[in-house]
């Protein structure tokens, strides 16, 4: 299955920005409605399975560094405002299971997402989901890095994104779930506008929005560098 940041195809004022509107942070193609108060606000019940043991939260602020084939970014990550995607998010991490996977999306002045798929296009087993912290009070800035994820708001797994502009239709209102910020990058934003710059088309299983280049993540690894 395709996966896709996915924007949710309307906005509180109405359909959103053009470009946000094709596809959002979601893991389908496909855009959902609007979701019930009870659900933007997390009053809702979960609908996801979860098939793995629950993350222990991080506290305060740990580093990652991203390794790609085209250079190196540091991502802090913040534990006090998004604990359980932190630790989801350093499950993945200490499992090794970025290594060897391709940023498959990139659309300039958007954002760049990864962390899915292999070097053959096929998609890589990631079946622990994590609850949705997008209501933490970090919003979809430019340098950010939130958790893509399917059209259950709890259906965040492995994919990761950095937004390379401001996207605030991202964030969440009081009528639908956003898409969950738990970290900036705090050293080599030029590696990601390189990445987001990449001319894109079809590759593999994806029609567009692959960059005709690939890049591979290498490893992401737990970082002390300042």
């Amino acid at each position: 299955m395709k996966y896709l940041l996915l924007i949710l195809s309307l906005s509180a004022t109405g359909v959103l920005p053009a470009q946000a509107a094709e596809t959002g942070p979601d893991t389908t193609t496909r855009s959902s409605a609007a979701l019930t108060p009870a659900e933007a606000t997390g009053t809702a019940k979960s609908r996801t399975i979860f098939d793995a043991p629950k993350a222990t939260p991080t506290a305060g602020a740990s580093r990652v560094q991203v390794v790609t084939s085209l250079g190196n970014f540091i991502v802090e990550l913040n534990g006090e405002r998004a604990p359980l995607t932190v630790a989801h998010f350093l499950r993945y991490v200490d499992q090794g299971h970025y290594s060897g996977t391709i940023f498959h999306r990139v659309i300039a002045n958007f954002v760049v997402q990864g962390g899915g798929f292999d070097t053959q296009y096929q998609l890589k087993p990631a079946v622990t989901k994590v609850n949705n912290e997008s209501g933490n009070g970090l919003t979809n800035q430019r340098g950010t890095i939130g958790l893509a994820r399917t059209q259950d708001p709890h259906g965040g797994d492995a994919q990761f994104y950095v937004n390379l502009v401001d996207n605030g239709a991202l964030d969440p209102n009081p009528s639908r779930w956003g898409y969950a910020v738990f970290g900036k990058i705090i050293q080599g934003m030029d590696v990601v506008d390189r990445i987001g710059n990449l001319s894109t088309g079809a590759r593999g299983a994806f029609k567009e929005d692959a960059p005709l280049q690939p890049v591979t993540i290498e490893r992401i690894e737990r970082s002390t560098s300042p």
